[in-house]
């Protein structure tokens, strides 16, 4: 597990199993028991604090990461690892996360 890690987490029902996107600091996962993730979602609104994903970070079709749906997931919850973001988009999570948080110093370029 590391940071930008695109990994399949299993939810209790009514969401189910469903894309996350990792967004905790690498140390972290060696001894945390929940980790930071974005939720994945196909519903995209063109917003923001949305950051696109498809085949290339490993998915099935394109979608989109929702820095609006950050969450604490158990370690445990992850089952299966899909792909990475490329180290090139990682500024786009960063500028989506200022968004949701209002945090204008990390939405500028």
């Amino acid at each position: 597990m590391n940071q930008y890690d695109i990994w399949w987490a299993d939810f209790p029902d009514p969401v189910g199993t469903r894309p996350v996107l990792l967004i905790s600091r690498d140390p972290a996962y060696e001894y945390l028991n929940r980790v930071l993730a974005v939720e994945v979602t196909s519903r995209a609104r063109g917003i923001p604090q949305e950051v696109p994903l498809g085949t290339r970070e490993g998915l099935p079709h394109p979608c989109v990461a929702n820095l609006d749906n950050l969450r604490a997931v158990p370690k445990g919850a992850l089952s299966a690892r899909a792909g990475r973001l490329g180290q090139r988009r990682i500024p786009e999570v960063k500028r989506a996360l200022g968004y949701a948080l209002g945090w204008i110093e990390l939405t500028s370029s």
